[in-house]
């Protein structure tokens, strides 16, 4: 068996680690010059939304054998909407690095894989399949798939982001839904340390969005944040990301092609981050090939966190500003707060089923 992996990044460095544990030494083809060459950006994994999966790194060391350190655990989370705003306090999540740092997720992988990188490849999908017996497309690129076989594009989106530089709270975490500066999408600030954050808007590039300046839209966004934060915050670097696709694949695996990450449809809807579920992938391909698996039957839950997250995007999509005041207000209630901190309640799975209307509408 001789299995190329495309792409150096979250899913195809975890399906290299799990499959160098079962005797398999796969080969790594990546396009870029180094792991993780791409802008900084802070992310974050939320139990909330990752239930029954209550501590993701605890879950991937003691289950997997993956080892990865956060950067702090999120134990305050600020909520704002247009003219109001809840707290939310507890064990709320752990927020984690990507891109050009060696605190990156990316980079944790990395040093926990053996197999050969070649950089700067120009291998085709069709080459590969010419010379290995099985492929892993981990690209990060759902557009790739398309190429390759059907993928149902769900939206796009336009985000744009900057590292700032202030005095943070490594703790402390802020989300924005206001359609006044990111349009039926969300905006946040996630410290990764006490002097440096992530601050990003991200909203869905539908044809009635199409009036709305994203400078206009960013320079409100930096100046509120300056303001409830009460400091001037220095901009050293960022980031524009337009038309980025959210979407899933029919067929996780076709033929001896396994779909991971980003090309399976890792990215959840709702809130933007994936790396979960694209580590799963990774994983999960790696236990069918060596047999501990299918690759279908193991991606199902993912493919249902997809469609509930999916659906719950589309319900908050709905709302107006003065909606969104309403539902920040309720997640301020102490029954809203315990819903959120219960570590048992499957949130999204629950969401997603009393939301399932939403999914079938278009906005």
């Amino acid at each position: 068996m001789k299995v190329a992996i495309m792409g150096a990044g979250l899913s195809g460095l975890a399906c290299a680690i799990t499959l160098e544990k079962q005797g398999v030494v796969p080969t790594i083809f990546e396009k870029r010059s180094k792991v993780g060459d791409r802008f900084v950006n802070g992310e974050a994994f939320l139990p909330a939304l990752n239930r029954p999966i209550k501590d993701c790194y605890a879950y991937l060391a003691e289950k997997h054998g993956i080892y990865l350190q956060p950067l702090n655990n999120i134990r305050k989370m600020i909520i704002s909407s247009e003219n109001d705003r809840a707290v939310l306090h507890g064990q709320l999540g752990f927020l984690n690095i990507r891109g050009r740092d060696e605190d990156s997720l990316e980079f944790q992988l990395y040093k926990q894989v053996k197999s050969e990188i070649i950089f700067n490849s120009q291998y085709t999908y069709e080459n590969l399949l010419q010379n290995f017996t099985h492929v892993i497309v981990a690209t990060g690129d759902a557009a790739y798939t398309a190429k390759i076989q059907d993928f149902t594009q769900d939206l796009t989106v336009t985000l744009k982001g900057a590292t700032v530089e202030g005095t943070f709270d490594k703790r402390h975490v802020g989300i924005w839904l206001d359609n006044t500066i990111a349009p039926q999408g969300y905006a946040y600030l996630l410290p990764f340390s006490e002097k440096e954050a992530t601050i990003a808007l991200g909203y869905p590039d539908y044809p009635h969005n199409q009036k709305f300046d994203i400078k206009s839209l960013w320079n409100k966004f930096y100046h509120r944040v300056c303001k409830e934060i009460e400091q001037e915050l220095r901009i050293t670097d960022q980031f524009e990301v337009t038309r980025y696709i959210i979407g899933i694949c029919s067929a996780p695996r076709l033929a001896n092609t396994f779909f991971t990450g980003n090309c399976f449809g890792a990215i959840m809807p709702a809130y933007g981050f994936g790396q979960l579920a694209a580590i799963l992938t990774g994983i999960y391909a790696a236990q069918d090939l060596c047999g501990l698996g299918n690759y279908f039957e193991l991606t199902k839950p993912l493919r249902q966190s997809y469609k509930n997250s999916l659906a719950l995007r589309r319900a908050v999509e709905q709302l107006d500003n003065h909606k969104l005041d309403l539902l920040v207000k309720l997640i301020n209630t102490n029954l809203a707060n315990s819903l959120i901190t219960t570590p048992n309640l499957n949130l999204l799975g629950f969401l997603g089923f009393v939301l399932r209307p939403y999914l079938l509408k278009r906005v």
